[in-house]
Parts: C-alpha cells; sequence; structure tokens
C-alpha cells in the first residue's frame, strides 16, 4: 500500500481472508502503524500497533473516540501478558483459567511494558487481554507486540460481529480488514479491575460474575455501572454506547405498530418488524445475535425500537448493560 502523506485516511479499505499470507501481510502493516480489523471471539476489534504511539493515534481518530478512554491490549499469551502488567494472584488465577477467552484484566503496568502512553490514556493501569480465536492469535504471534483493538465501529456505534459491519462504519478509515466470518460470543469481553486487594467488576461481558466469583472463592463488587468518567478505567464505561441510530425503549410491555421489535422469547410474536434474540429465551444465543440484530432493526425507519425484557442473570447481566447504554440520552 502505498503512503498518502497528504490524507487523514487510507484510499481504501482492503479486505483480506484467514488464509496465513494474509495474516502475515496484516502483521505487517501494523508493524507500519497501519490500522486493521480483525475477528476476536466477541466482535471485531480494530488493532494497532500498542507501542507505537503515531499507530494509536491514528486509532483514536478513525473511531472518533475519547482520548481519555484507554484501550485494552491484546497479547498472544499470558506470559507476553505479564510483560505489559503486573497481575497479582486474583489476575494470575483469573488469566490461567480463563485465558485465551474473553477477560480483560485491568492491573498496574509493568516497568517491562511496552504499550505506549497515549495507549493506556496517561493512566498507570493497563488492560490486558489474550483473545480466543485463531486468527486474532495468529495476528498475535506473527506481530510480536501487544495490539490495542477497540471494537471496529465509530465510536459509541453498534459493535461490529461481521466484516460486513466493520466495513459499513470503517471503509476507508482504514488499511484492512481481516474476515474471519461472524464471531461466536457476540457481546464484548468482561473487564475485572485487580488493582486493590478485592477484584472489581468493571463491565459485565462474556464471561458472567458468577463464574468469576467461583473461580476466585469469594464475591466481588461492581463499579459504577453507568456515568461519564473522567478518566474511565476501562472502556465501555461511558453512560451512553453501543447505540444505534433509532432511539430505543427498553423493557416493553407491548409494541406500537410503528416500532421494530427486539424480541426475546417469542413474547410479541404479532409485532410487525421484529427480530427474535432468542426464540427459546437463551441469554447465550440472545448475547451471539445481539449487534447484528440491532443493526438490522437500525435500517428499517422505525420510529423507535422496542426491546423485550430479558433476564438480568448469567450472560444477561452483560447484555441489559449493553442495552442500557444503547438507550441512554446522547
Amino acid at each position: 500500500m502505498t503512503e498518502q502523506a497528504d490524507q487523514s485516511y487510507p484510499p481504501s479499505t482492503l479486505m483480506l481472508t484467514s488464509k496465513a499470507a494474509d495474516v502475515r501481510m496484516a502483521a505487517d502493516m501494523l508493524h507500519h502503524a497501519r490500522l486493521i480489523a480483525f475477528p476476536t471471539e466477541t466482535v471485531y476489534g480494530l488493532g494497532a500497533d500498542a507501542t507505537q504511539a503515531e499507530a494509536v493515534a491514528k486509532l483514536y481518530a478513525a473511531k472518533g473516540r475519547p482520548h481519555f478512554n484507554p484501550l485494552i491490549a491484546h497479547c498472544a499469551s499470558l506470559d507476553a501478558a505479564s510483560k505489559e502488567g503486573v497481575l497479582n494472584a486474583d489476575a494470575l488465577m483469573l488469566a490461567k483459567h480463563f485465558w485465551p477467552g474473553p477477560l480483560t484484566l485491568v492491573v498496574p503496568v509493568a516497568a517491562s511494558a511496552r504499550s505506549c502512553d497515549l495507549a493506556r490514556a496517561g493512566l498507570s493501569s493497563i488492560g490486558l487481554r489474550v483473545p480466543d480465536h485463531p486468527v486474532a492469535l495468529a495476528l498475535l504471534r506473527a506481530c510480536d507486540v501487544p495490539i490495542v483493538a477497540p471494537s471496529a465501529n465509530r465510536s459509541g456505534h453498534i459493535s461490529p460481529t461481521r466484516a460486513e459491519h466493520v466495513w459499513d462504519d470503517l471503509h476507508d478509515r482504514i488499511d484492512a480488514i481481516l474476515d474471519g466470518g461472524p464471531t461466536s460470543v457476540g457481546v464484548e469481553s468482561t473487564i475485572i479491575a485487580c488493582l486493590e486487594n478485592t477484584p472489581v467488576l468493571l463491565r459485565a461481558g462474556a464471561i458472567t460474575r458468577a463464574q468469576i466469583e467461583q473461580c476466585l472463592g469469594h464475591s466481588i463488587s461492581a463499579a459504577d455501572s453507568l456515568g461519564d468518567h473522567d478518566a474511565p478505567l476501562a472502556p465501555g464505561m461511558l453512560s451512553s454506547h453501543y447505540a444505534p441510530r433509532t432511539y430505543i425503549r427498553l423493557d416493553a410491555r407491548g409494541v406500537y405498530t410503528d416500532e421494530a421489535v427486539l424480541d426475546f422469547g417469542n413474547q410479541f410474536p404479532d409485532a410487525l418488524m421484529r427480530l427474535d434474540l432468542s426464540p427459546r429465551g437463551d441469554v447465550v444465543e440472545a448475547a451471539s445475535h445481539l449487534y447484528d440484530y440491532m443493526r438490522a432493526l437500525d435500517v428499517k425507519g422505525a420510529k423507535m425500537i422496542a426491546v423485550a425484557p430479558i433476564p438480568h442473570e448469567g450472560l444477561g447481566e452483560a447484555i441489559n448493560d449493553r442495552l442500557l447504554r444503547a438507550a441512554a440520552p446522547r
């Protein structure tokens, strides 16, 4: 790809496959401060070399993301992550149990960290994750540096679970998209802060609170679930986030004819514009469809998207967290 010195963004976005040669190409582009979207098990991430402030600055600009909102550094292994952050006993236990997987740990920055200050939004802590996706891991191994990778969408928009979602939001703003098919989990990673004596849940996600507590053998507290922060410790903590263009009405007990319906468990079978996250009422299935279905309903031209009540237990906690932020005032 030729250098475009007079342009803020690349003239086109390459569509790459998950083949080894394309992954190596993507790794080389990352080393040259390019922006590459790639699949993880949760959602598609927008990758930049965490060691290069220039690349990280490009990522913030492409997403329209506030610079005070820190990024998660993705690593190829626990050993690689341990060079970026200091994992205490609880963090190490969680990492060994859930990595590779949809868990992010916010820990103190290690003296050996290569991630730049801009990637951490100037904080003395860092968010770390080892994703459980063959394409993501192959890319990370080929790069051999931590890669920051927030969701590959414009800041505040619905997260992408397919390569075409990334294209819709970011084409001509990024250099390439590695297409690895639809993601399997569909909601972002759980974020746990291990900075004090007791771990704190910063963001509900694909691993449930109960699973975390079972692993640790004790309960965990949760950070303030909503509200803007001057310096959030982790992504996904701003009040308005994951939002479609169409306004959202939560916990609908009935629907109007001019509303689209995001159903759960077949509660509104007669609605005219309707997608059911899980007809059988399974929150795991619902999570895998959440962003895809929100995008599909967003283009229907409805006055509002009415969302059926969804249980808060298990993965339902993460689903309801995303919906609450999607429905927040903008």
